[in-house]
Formats: structure tokens, sequence, C-alpha cells
């Protein structure tokens, strides 16, 4: 993939990630990802009952798909 920079992985991919666990400070409070949930925009989730779980994958995926680098173009 030329042209295409590799983006470390911010969540363990193998892990499921519940509301309440430091981690998911990184992307938003336990607020906004209600707010997020209601309006359905955000990460993917899973609702198990009251439980809310997030897949470490899909948090990746959704954090990779809002990166924004302004350096694309090759400007410095």
């Amino acid at each position: 993939m030329e042209g295409k920079q590799v983006v470390p992985d911010l969540f363990e991919n193998d892990r499921n990630y519940v509301l309440g666990d430091p981690e998911l400070d990184i992307i938003g409070d336990r607020a906004k990802l209600a707010q997020w949930r209601h309006k359905m925009k955000g990460p993917a989730f899973y609702k198990l009952g009251r439980k809310v779980i997030y897949s470490g994958s899909d948090l990746n995926a959704w954090a990779g798909a809002h990166r924004t680098d302004p350096n694309q173009d090759g400007v410095v």
C-alpha cells in the first residue's frame, strides 16, 4: 500500500470494553458515549441487557476512520 501510513491500534483488538473502563475516556466520557449511542453515532457497540460493550476492533476501526492528517498531500 504505497503512500498509506499504518496507524497503530489505540485499543486491544481482541478485548471487549465496558462502560467504566478508563481506556474509553480516550474517545469520550460516559455522557458523550451515551449521547452517541442515542443518536446512533460513534463506534459500534453491543447492548446486552443493561450492559454496553465495545469491541476493541470496532473501536480501532472507528478511530481510524476519524483520523485526520494535515500533511496528507505531502505539504510540510
